[in-house]
Parts: structure tokens; sequence; C-alpha cells
């Protein structure tokens, strides 16, 4: 009897997984706090995202091959009622963003030891814990509304994360307060598309909407609502040129909070918008008005090659990295300015390869910071030889943003060039490589610092600590083990692209078979 009550107990825990994907680091957050304790703040910020963590891989596992899970709040079947809906795209995007906040953690501890007051650790880790819940919700929710509450939720403990940078630099301050301001007509605009679709539909779940969306065909508050909602996220992606938020947060943020919010934030943004171009909204509907080819698609382009220029010209380690990866979101997004299941293959696995390597290589900015205190190239010259562990970590996310057979970043931007010979767009594919060889000379330029000059005197010449080079090189080796291993990148990612080309209705149909399941 005691076995059938566990086995019951088990079941009816994995059930709950949707759910308490949130709840755990959500619950964790207050807890933190509530406990004031420096000592546990850490282990109890880990063991949250190690539970998420599992709760992702677990939710991956039974949807990769094309399934669904359809988690009602409450009982009160969807569209009334608030449902989490968990697919191959959404689970993808969790499985990242939850083992990033695992790896970075044990990363953050040292470094954050050494850049932020002991007095502020108990609330650093409950901002982390409640940006990780927010990230996580924006992309597990069905509902539109909950991702504005999620979006929210991670964007003001963002705001703080960024801040608490102000402690080795004042300029963090201006960087939260700037992100703030836009990520806040970011999120105006998002709601007021919200609103629109509201106000036409009467309703907020997605897979109701896209069923009601399909028969107001050219309704003018529909048309709106779309142009909202498409300029409200493309804020929170970094979209060129709504961007401009994005390099001074990146550079002025403690070390261990850029490494998670440019592995983590602009991708759950990417997969929002992607939810709501192909889920929510009809495919003819967006596609009959060019506005993915012809708008999304040159902007992507300009992103490419404008932020790799602009990259190859910064002195600054910190601040390279932050214009590479609005060059890269613009691979992203030109996977999706495609518009073929290999586009969107490239744009979900970019977007999984990309977090690895930019954790990789802000995580390694972070060592040498705490060895120089500094990131500008003459002060970190010399620094690969002292430190040849985080060097050699720099080395493999260099060729992974490069795209080097071999490495992660090599898989989707071959995906991405087959996608634009797929439509015969030659050009494409060319504009891609070229733009590939922009990342070669700014990549070259941080190697040539480390490697090719003499350390200087006045920096301690000594390799990071175990705690860092640890979770750096788990990073740095999903780097080079992505770029061989793609069963689980590639077959996830093209599982995802399919069911998102199959657009809203698909998503309506798989909302009545669960309607017609809950009864």
């Amino acid at each position: 009897m005691a076995a059938e009550e566990v086995h019951h107990v088990a079941l009816t825990l994995r059930d709950h997984l949707p759910v308490l994907q949130i709840l755990i680091p959500f619950c964790a957050a207050p807890l933190v706090v509530l406990f004031g304790s420096r000592t546990l703040a850490w282990p109890m910020a880990f063991a949250a995202s190690g539970l998420a963590f599992l709760c992702s891989i677990y939710l991956l596992m039974q949807v990769i091959d094309g399934g669904f899970i359809s988690y009602h709040l409450g009982g009160w079947a969807p569209p009334l009622g608030i449902e989490y809906r968990v697919d191959a795209a959404n689970a993808f995007v969790v499985f990242l963003i939850s083992g990033i906040a695992t790896v970075v953690l044990p990363f953050a501890r040292a470094s954050v030891n050494e850049e932020i007051p002991q007095k502020n650790h108990t609330l650093f880790y409950a901002c982390f814990l409640l940006c990780l819940t927010g990230l996580l919700g924006m992309v597990i929710t069905g509902d539109a509304f909950n991702v504005f509450v999620f979006l929210e939720i991670s964007s003001l403990s963002t705001y703080v994360l960024v801040s608490q940078g102000s402690f080795t630099d004042k300029r963090a301050l201006s960087a939260a307060y700037d992100y703030l301001i836009l990520g806040t007509i970011g999120a105006t605009f998002f709601v007021i598309g919200l609103g629109f679709l509201y106000m036409a539909t009467g309703t907020l779940n997605m897979a109701d909407l896209a069923g009601r969306i399909a028969l107001l065909e050219d309704n003018r508050t529909v048309q709106a609502a779309f142009a909202f909602i498409v300029v409200g996220i493309g804020l929170k992606v970094a979209m060129f040129p709504l961007h401009l938020w994005l390099p001074n947060a990146y550079v002025y943020a403690p070390s261990a909070v850029t490494a998670f919010l440019a592995a983590t934030a602009t991708k759950a943004a990417v997969y929002v918008l992607l939810r709501f171009m192909f889920s929510v909204f009809q495919p003819d509907f967006v596609f009959g008005s060019l506005a993915i080819t012809w708008i999304i698609g040159p902007l992507a382009v300009l992103a490419m090659f404008i932020a790799s220029f602009v990259a190859v010209f910064q002195n600054n380690f910190k601040r390279m990295l932050a214009y590479s990866s609005i060059a890269q979101i613009g691979y992203m997004l030109l996977g999706i300015a495609i518009l073929n299941v290999n586009g969107l293959t490239a744009t979900m696995v970019h977007l999984f390869n990309h977090g690895i390597t930019k954790a990789a290589l802000f995580m390694a900015v972070g060592a040498i910071i705490l060895r120089t205190g500094t990131t500008f190239y003459d002060r970190i010259a010399g620094m690969g030889r002292v430190m040849p562990l985080t060097g050699a970590a720099v080395v493999v996310g260099g060729l992974s943003l490069i795209g080097v057979p071999g490495t992660a970043g090599f898989i989707s931007k071959w995906v991405l060039v087959q996608a634009a010979l797929d439509n015969g767009w030659w050009w494409m594919a060319l504009a891609i490589m070229l733009s590939s060889l922009l990342a070669v000379v700014y990549v070259w330029r941080v190697v040539e610092a480390l490697y090719l000059q003499a350390p200087s005197d006045d920096v301690v010449h000594k390799e990071a600590p175990l705690s860092m080079l640890v979770p750096l090189w788990i990073m740095a080796g999903a780097c080079i083990w992505f770029g061989f291993d793609t069963d689980i990148t590639l077959g996830a990612a093209r599982t995802a692209a399919e069911g998102l080309l199959a657009g809203s209705a698909g998503m309506a149909e798989i909302s009545t078979a669960a309607a017609q399941a809950a009864h």
C-alpha cells in the first residue's frame, strides 16, 4: 500500500511539472529574502534552478517527438482558464534557460563576492530567481496576458540586477535606467497590442486567439495589434535598430548577470516573437502583409553587418561581445524572414547554440575581470598565457561565434545557409558567409591581445578559481559537443519549426483536442 501511495505521488508530481517549473524558483525567491542569510542564499538559488532544470529535461523528452502537454491551472479548461502549453518549441527554450541558470550560479558565487557587497547578496539571488521565473513563465504560458505579466517580472528584476554593477562602475545605474525606459516602452507597446486583440476577439488564450483571428481576415484592429506586438517584443529582442539599451546593459552589469542575460533574455523574447507570428496570427495574415520578409529580413541583414562592423572597432572585450550579440540576433531574425522549415530550424538551433556560446564567453570575461579588474584590450594583454584554461575557453567560444566546423555555431549557420539556398537566395547565403568573416576579425583582435602581447606587471598572474573554471568549461565543452552531436538540438529545433509553420490552424486543432480531453 505504501508503494502504491509513493507511485501515486510520483505520478501527481509528474503531471504538475509544467507549473512546478515556475513555482519552484518563484517560491524560492521570497524564501531567500525571508531567511535573510547570505550563507543560505546561494544554495537555495542553486537548488531551485537545478530542480527547474530537471523539470525542463523531463518536459523536453516528453514533447521532442512532436507531442504537447496542456496544463490547466486550477482545473479550469481553456479558454476560460489559464493554460500552460508545452511543445517542442518552448520546451527547447525552457531547457536552455533553466540549464544556463544552473551552470551560471556556481560561477556567480566567486564573481558576485568580488563585484557586489555582501550586504546585497541575499537580494541579488532573490532577483536572480525572479528573473528566472519570469523568463520561464513567458515561454511556457499559453495565455497572452500571462506573457506580459511574466515579461514584467523578468524585466523588473533584470533592471535591479544590471544596476548592481554600480559598485564597480557607476555607469551601471544609467545603463539600468536606459534599459528600464526602453523596456517600459516595449512592454507598453506589447500590452496595447494585447488590448487590441482582446477588443477584436474577446479572448487572450493563444490557441483560442488563433482560431478567432483566422475568421477576421482584414480586420484593422487585428493588424494594429500585430504591429504593436512586433514592435514591443522587438525592443525586448534588441532587434536592430531597437537595440540601443543592450550594449551598456551588458557592459556594466555584473559578470554573472551578463552571462545569464546574454544567454537567455533575448532568446526568450525571440521565442515569444515566433509564437505570436506563427501560432497566434494566421500565417497568411502575417505573410500576406510581407512584414516578415521585407521588413524583418532587411533589418536582420543590417544587424549582421552593422553590429559586426561596430564590434570590430571596439577596444573593450565585453562591449565587443555585446555588439556581437546584436549581430547574432540578426541571424535568428533572418531565419524567420526566410520562411521555410530550414529557416525556422536555423532560428531555433541558433537560439540555443548562441546561448551556450555567449554564456561561455561572458563567463570567461568574468574570470578575466577577477584578475585584471577590466576588459580593455590593453589591460588584458597576455592574459591568455597567464590564464591558459580561461584563454582556451575564449578561443573555443570565439570559434563557435564565427561558425567554424566542429563547433555549435557552425551547425546553425550551415542550416541557415541551406534555408537561403532552398529559396534560391544565393545572395543571402553569401551575405551570411561574409558577415561571418567580420566575426573572424573581431574574435582575432581578442585572441591577439590575449596571446600575442606581453602581460602587464600590475595584474594578478593567476588562473581563475575552480568554481569559475568548471562552469566555464561546461559551456565551452557544450560548444564543441553540440557541434558534433546534433540529435537533441537539431531534432528539437526541426520539430519546433514544423510545429510553428503549421500555424494557427494547427494550434486551433490542438486547442479543440485539449478541450475535448478535459471534458
